[in-house]
């Protein structure tokens, strides 16, 4: 009777033992057991990947190695649906925390980096879309969306000033629109009141300093003499002279390769063309930089009507009060064109 019970208890010690082990072994399988991965690793999902989809770029950027043991861990989870974006993964992550991660949509933003005199909408929805999940259609739907646009005070004429110069940190999938109306809370955070007070006093709006800024950002490369540049452009609107801005009637022909604007360039048909139409075109004609922004809200208070480039090709520009002295700058400057042959 003895050993039958001796034996009863060896059998109940290796049954405890085995659910024992068996439950540290379960344990150690869905909450302790890592990827099989070397160094921190971006991964993108796209939104409504199948699961099948989301295996492949596990596999594709060499986070995990075993498919099957990836999905036994999700099986064994209580999330189900894998939400698609930007992720960093890193090499002690543990598949548990993993699956979490990508359940939960737990996501690393991205770097979208807009710079400066970006011309067009195609361009720059072609930009913005190597960054972040939306292709440059939907992006160009929302630029020219004039009712989505009017929500948030702009419109497709003026709608590239929503994406002001910077680096911003945004999620990679992103909806179009939402991603609109953050650009809207930046560019509302660049307008301070220090910035209005100025705006008040220059008797412009917004819009009206902005497309001042784009033609300033293209007639000159040379930043300290931004504020010389507006303050012509600020004398001629004011007295309601032409600005007969060269990068205008660039934009208006669409083409940039232009290096000597003619007079057979002037006569192009365009609102954008300001040797025609007096006052400012009805949209930018490219992302004017923050500074450019801020010489035509700082610009220098002097008489010059006129300006014309340097015939010692220095990238800076001669400015005149009249017409007279101006014909003289701009004869210099052809003659050191033909001189190089630049016709």
């Amino acid at each position: 009777m003895k050993r039958k019970k001796k034996n009863y208890l060896t059998l109940y010690i290796v049954i405890a033992y085995v659910i024992i082990y068996s439950a540290y072994a379960g344990y150690h399988i869905f909450y302790l057991e890592k990827i099989d991965l070397h160094q921190k690793t971006s991964l993108y999902i796209s939104s409504n990947s199948t699961i099948e989809e989301v295996v492949d770029s596990l596999l594709s950027t060499k986070i995990i190695k075993n498919p099957d043991k990836f999905l036994k861990h999700l099986r064994l989870s209580e999330y189900s649906t894998v939400k698609g974006g930007h992720y960093v993964v890193t090499k002690n992550m543990t598949y548990r925390n993993l699956i979490k991660m990508l359940c939960l949509g737990q996501q690393t933003p991205v770097n979208m980096v807009v710079s400066g005199t970006i011309r067009t909408k195609h361009r720059l929805a072609g930009i913005l879309a190597k960054q972040i999940e939306a292709d440059s259609a939907s992006l160009l739907c929302a630029f020219d969306d004039s009712v989505f646009l009017k929500e948030l005070g702009f419109s497709p004429y003026n709608s590239i000033l929503l994406f002001m110069p910077n680096t911003y940190n945004v999620y990679w999938n992103r909806d179009v629109k939402q991603l609109f109306k953050d650009m809207k809370k930046e560019y509302d955070k660049y307008w301070t009141s220090s910035r209005l007070e100025k705006l008040k006093s220059l008797g412009l709006t917004k819009d009206e300093v902005m497309i001042l800024a784009s033609i300033i950002v293209e007639e000159s490369a040379k930043y300290d003499e931004f504020p010389d540049v507006a303050g012509v452009y600020i004398n001629r609107l004011r007295i309601k002279m032409p600005l007969q801005a060269d990068p205008t009637v660039k934009y208006a022909l669409n083409d940039f390769s232009i290096r000597r604007v003619l007079t057979v360039h002037t006569e192009v048909d365009s609102p954008y063309n300001t040797y025609k139409h007096s006052g400012l075109p009805p949209g930018p004609i490219c992302i004017p930089e923050k500074r450019a922004v801020d010489a035509v809200l700082n610009y220098s208070q002097h008489d010059y009507l006129y300006f014309c480039a340097k015939a010692d090709f220095s990238g800076y520009h001669v400015f005149a009060k009249t017409l007279q002295q101006h014909n003289q700058n701009a004869n210099a400057y052809r003659n050191a064109l033909n001189r190089r042959r630049i016709f």
